[in-house]
């Protein structure tokens, strides 16, 4: 089985605030790195009430301060959002607070719609495809000091914090293949395209000073439950948030409701179908079986796994089932 991963975007259910999130994110952390789980990473996403974690180096922050051996990390930074040296400083002293155990996945999507990438921005004048350059810049940032270079990330410079490309199309998969990057793609919502990117990631990877072979990271949902019965419950919530989401309507984590899908226009199914095509949705027994067999279909190195639950013991148990079926 590959290795396993937790993706949180510090859900905020109803009833809940923001401050209840983030400890539950932490608490979420701590379970994890105890179970055996490699990485933690949180996402950047704004304007959107049911998510917290959009100051994301600072979420970052709050779980490595809580957590002793298990990696954390983004997944990932919107890079279009940011200037390059100002990531470098964030993630340059999380890494010297936390040495060793810092990720910085990187991603071209703003990770919000247009007014508030304005508003994060000032501008829209950056372009995305500079992408590959604002990674380049990224890596001289974190990588040793040049005779003459004016401009240094303090903390950053010389600590080679480890970058990943994120994508969710073959665009990222060629920007990680031609710089020698890990990969991750983001299937657990965007899984048209998985198969694609990871045969041109692995065919057109060039080695690097940061990995002399193709490291592949994907996307993986999980809602374990103890009954198939209650894991189709629980995975409304998810179903809500997408379809609130495709209707331009962001809410907070809604409750779960049985039969929702069933009632669901044809339309709004066939949606669902295909976001969450890879996803186990079960007792422990069919978690194993969806997970195995999932691993087995993409050859991935890792598989990060997003639970995104409104029950936070519920949660709990899904992240606890999916690592007991990785045995």
């Amino acid at each position: 089985m590959a290795i396993l991963s937790v993706l949180d975007l510090s859900p905020i259910p109803v009833g809940c605030e923001a401050a209840e999130s983030l400890r539950n994110s932490l608490d979420l952390a701590q379970q994890a790195e105890r179970w055996g789980y490699r990485r933690f990473w949180l996402a950047e996403h704004h304007s959107m009430p049911g998510i917290a974690s959009a100051a994301t180096a600072v979420v970052i922050g709050h779980v490595a301060a809580g957590t002793s051996t298990i990696r954390v990390g983004a997944g990932g930074i919107m890079l279009p959002n940011h200037a390059p040296l100002t990531i470098a400083e964030q993630f340059g002293t999380l890494e010297s607070l936390f040495p060793g155990r810092i990720d910085l996945g990187l991603g071209r999507a703003p990770g919000s719609d247009q007014a508030t990438a304005r508003a994060l921005r000032r501008t829209l004048h950056s372009d995305p495809e500079a992408f590959p350059q604002d990674v380049l810049e990224l890596l001289a940032y974190f990588g040793p000091a040049e005779e003459g270079q004016r401009v240094q990330a303090v903390p950053g410079q010389g600590l080679n914090v480890p970058l990943w490309i994120l994508g969710s199309s073959l665009y990222g998969a060629q920007v990680a293949a031609a710089l020698g990057l890990p990969f991750a793609f983001a299937s657990h919502f965007a899984p048209a395209q998985m198969m694609q990117a990871l045969e041109i990631y692995r065919a057109r990877f060039k080695p690097s000073l940061y990995l002399d072979k193709p490291y592949a990271m994907v996307g993986f949902n999980v809602f374990g439950a103890d009954t198939d019965e209650e894991a189709k419950v629980i995975v409304t919530s998810m179903q809500q948030a997408f379809v609130n989401l495709r209707s331009g309507t962001p809410k907070k984590l809604q409750p779960p409701v049985p039969g929702y899908y069933e009632r669901l226009h044809l339309h709004d199914q066939a949606i669902l179908n295909d976001v969450l095509s890879c996803s186990a949705i079960g007792s422990p027994a069919t978690v194993r079986r969806e997970l195995k067999a999932f691993a087995e279909r993409t050859g991935a190195d890792e598989i990060i796994v997003a639970s995104m639950i409104y029950d936070h013991t519920a949660r709990l148990r899904s992240y606890q089932i999916a690592a007991e079926a990785n045995v």
